[in-house]
């Protein structure tokens, strides 16, 4: 029980504290929405596509991109999955409890940098130099150790801008939750190891796992999320999304539909007014 509410390492005080900033991070944005009379889908998460299709396909993305990372690292001799810490319905709780923060966390840092911000600053000074500048501050937001975190430093800002397309060619963030959600639930509990900060090992982890190699390779303290692997796998999944999700001749122009009566594109999802940039 220690692990779920002792401060600081505590899941669901974790999970609690993530939350508020969520909570205060959309009562603002829903402030400035009435203030700016948009609604509030235009800010990148329409309720009505909320954890369909879209989050889907980022989950499990992201848990084949976190299983493709931590093989290439266990195939270099940097990882290690050591022995179960967890059984049974322990190890289910653990599970669940560790899904769900790791949604909490993706939806309030994906709003919170693509959300309101991306769509305001985008009106200024162009949509991908608005992403530039918001995918920088994320990756230095998660530099803990300057000294050996560089490289990851890169990787997030690789990985922020590969998930400003998503929101640009599918116009909703959920695709980058689901990604973000499940690349963090394998960090943290399935292959129990660092995600973007010390804290080793990991309260209420499924094994007792350990890394060992140069921060290139293993992430550092910031643990796979930010290995230069990572741009191998973004790079193959920017491949995927410009695949599926092509960029129409009209993406240099705002939408003219009148707010509304935007139409629904492939996968049920409806188009937000992205700015142009």
């Amino acid at each position: 029980m220690n692990h779920f509410v002792k401060p600081g390492s505590g899941i669901l005080a974790d999970g609690l504290f993530e939350l508020m900033g969520l909570v205060s991070t959309i009562v603002a944005a829903w402030v400035m929405s009435r203030i700016e009379k948009r609604p509030m889908s235009t800010y990148g998460l329409p309720v009505r596509s909320a954890f369909k299709r879209l989050f889907w396909w980022g989950w499990l993305a992201g848990l084949i991109e976190v299983s493709v990372v931590v093989g290439i690292i266990a195939a270099l001799h940097g990882y290690s999955f050591g022995i179960l810490a967890e059984r049974g319905e322990a190890a289910l709780l653990y599970g669940l409890s560790w899904v769900i923060v790791s949604v909490v966390v993706s939806l309030f840092e994906e709003f919170t940098f693509r959300g309101y911000a991306q769509r305001t600053l985008a009106e200024g000074i162009g949509y991908w130099s608005a992403a530039e500048v918001l995918s920088g501050i994320f990756a230095l937001a998660h530099l803990h150790d300057p000294a050996e975190g560089w490289v990851g430093a890169f990787v997030l800002l690789a990985v922020g801008l590969f998930w400003c397309l998503t929101l640009r060619r599918t116009g909703s963030l959920w695709f980058a939750v689901g990604m973000h959600a499940s690349f963090k639930f394998g960090d943290t509990f399935l292959f129990s190891v660092p995600n973007i900060g010390p804290g080793f090992p990991i309260p209420g982890h499924l094994s007792n796992a350990t890394l060992d190699g140069p921060s290139w390779l293993t992430g550092g303290a910031m643990g796979p999320e930010a290995s230069a692997f990572r741009f191998l796998t973004i790079a193959i999944l920017i491949l995927v999304i410009h695949k599926l999700y092509p960029s129409k001749g009209s993406t240099n122009k705002p939408p003219t539909h009148p707010r509304g009566t935007e139409s629904v594109a492939p996968g049920g999802y409806r188009p937000t007014l992205i700015p142009s940039g």
